[in-house]
């Protein structure tokens, strides 16, 4: 028995499209396990519109965060496997079909990690997919954690490791993964298994997101080399070469050159993609994207920025426990 589960929370304008998606799919759920958080829109009367079209179970947990709802659906599905993915996103037709089947194959497998794709709506969104979403070419099956947007695996499995980790508001589902990773054997990848998403739609809103992500990492004490990266460029590497390019010779202004292509250029490489995927393709639409990334790019490095040691605070104020394996 396959499960489906997902939680929401005020997603009335969008969730129609995650759920007309189940709809179609090639292999149907035996079960979908809604968990809303207590939405104050319409998503609870619209979920309860599709009951009679789906196997449908909602369960209402107001105040509980994505790793509780998460958990709460788990423990309420009756799936020994169980398909993962979340609100504001539409699934492709064989998206079940495709993420199950190497569990349904091979019965020493544990985990199969789906893959996602930007749906952008406007010339905003379709640059800020290039800067932010990899593309499937560029990902390595062996070392990729999968979002819980796309991911199976058996509930067993799930259960072994204490579910996903409800201490944790964000970056919740790369510490389930890697606790899987540490018990559960190696992960199959099935970049077929396409879940499509809409970026952020404002610069606020991106903003916030990756903060909130970077506020995460430090709560869960992940990726601290890349932070420390980060701040070591942009307030030690940086300045020291705008001196010398002042003091010395404007040439050293050209390592800001190089270093910044550097940078950028997987973002200008997917960009081509994007725009073919999105259909809008223009001169203008070009410009726009062309001169929109390297902003994109650094007002995420500043949100992280500022996100991080809110988060790294709070883990030696909290202490939560430890996710890795001892």
């Amino acid at each position: 028995m396959i499960s489906l589960i997902a939680t929401v929370l005020n997603e009335g304008d969008n969730i129609r499209h995650l759920f007309d998606s189940i709809m179609r799919q090639t292999r149907p759920p035996d079960e979908v396990v809604i968990v809303d958080g207590g939405s104050r829109d319409d998503t609870v009367s619209i979920i309860r519109a599709y009951q009679e079209k789906l196997p449908l179970r909602l369960l209402v947990e107001p105040g509980c965060n994505i790793s509780e709802g998460r958990n709460h659906a788990i423990n309420a599905a009756a799936g020994s496997i169980i398909a993962v993915t979340d609100a504001g996103v539409r699934l492709s037709d064989d998206w079940l079909e495709k993420i199950t089947d190497p569990l349904l194959a091979n019965p020493q497998l544990n985990v199969v990690g789906g893959f996602f794709r930007a749906d952008p709506q406007t010339s905003f969104e379709i640059a800020l997919g290039a800067t932010t979403l990899p593309l499937e070419a560029e990902i390595d099956a062996e070392t990729f954690l999968p979002s819980s947007r796309s991911i199976a695996f058996r509930k067993a499995a799930a259960k072994e490791i204490g579910l996903y980790p409800e201490w944790l508001d964000f970056c919740e589902d790369l510490i389930f993964d890697l606790r899987l990773r540490q018990t559960a054997g190696p992960f199959a990848f099935a970049p077929a298994a396409l879940v499509y998403f809409r970026p952020r739609t404002t610069l606020r809103k991106y903003f916030r997101q990756y903060f909130l992500y970077a506020r995460g990492d430090g709560k869960a004490n992940l990726w601290l080399k890349r932070h420390l990266i980060r701040y070591f460029a942009y307030f030690l590497l940086l300045p020291a070469i705008l001196v010398a390019g002042a003091s010395v010779h404007p040439l050293f202004w050209a390592l800001i050159v190089l270093g910044g292509a550097i940078y950028l250029r997987g973002a200008y490489r997917r960009l081509p993609t994007i725009i073919k995927r999105a259909g809008a393709e223009s001169i203008g639409l070009w410009l726009y994207c062309i001169v929109m990334i390297p902003w994109l790019r650094f007002l995420g490095d500043l949100a992280k920025m500022i996100g991080y040691p809110p988060g790294w605070l709070w883990r030696l104020k909290h202490r939560p426990p430890s996710w890795r394996a001892e």
